[in-house]
């Protein structure tokens, strides 16, 4: 006989199946990589690659807005910007790439492991959200410097106009 926490847990795993937004994700992941729409759209430059992240939305919905995990959620931005980074690679290697990276299936499967408490999954949900925040810093860290800079050199570039006339 399953003790309360299975069923408890099968419930939840129920009611977030038959969510609108889970239903979508098993339709993008089917589609997009079992069927390699992914990679044919990102034939067609900047477009393909805004449909992959345009994808990746109602992974990222989900992952926050139902789930309410933040390293989940995390973990899911950190594979669609994996994903339309490798399809980025010109000359059609990344096109090739999308074929075996298949984003949109790692996300669902990291979303039900997540949900069904597997350990593995868990682990790996950690270790990317840690990752897509350090990456995140390190972004904001390197902007802040960009715009130090630029002020800076106004600042230099307005002194030496001014001091010409």
């Amino acid at each position: 006989m399953a003790s309360d926490k299975e069923i408890k847990r099968l419930l939840q795993r129920q009611r977030l199946m038959s969510n609108k937004s889970y239903q979508t994700m098993c339709f993008l992941s089917r589609y997009m990589d079992r069927y390699y729409l992914d990679a044919i759209i990102g034939i067609v430059p900047g477009w393909g690659d805004t449909i992959a992240v345009l994808s990746a939305v109602p992974f990222v919905y989900f992952s926050l807005g139902v789930i309410k995990s933040i390293p989940l959620t995390l973990a899911v931005v950190n594979n669609a910007l994996r994903d339309v980074l490798l399809g980025m690679i010109p000359f059609f290697v990344g096109d090739i790439i999308d074929i075996f990276h298949r984003s949109n299936t790692k996300n669902l499967a990291m979303i039900q492991g997540f949900v069904d408490g597997d350990e593995t999954i868990i682990k790996q949900v950690n270790q990317r959200a840690l990752q897509s925040a350090i990456v995140t810093v390190v972004l904001l860290l390197l902007i802040a410097l960009m715009i130090w800079l630029l002020i800076s050199f106004g600042g230099y570039l307005f002194s030496t106009v001014k001091s010409l006339f």
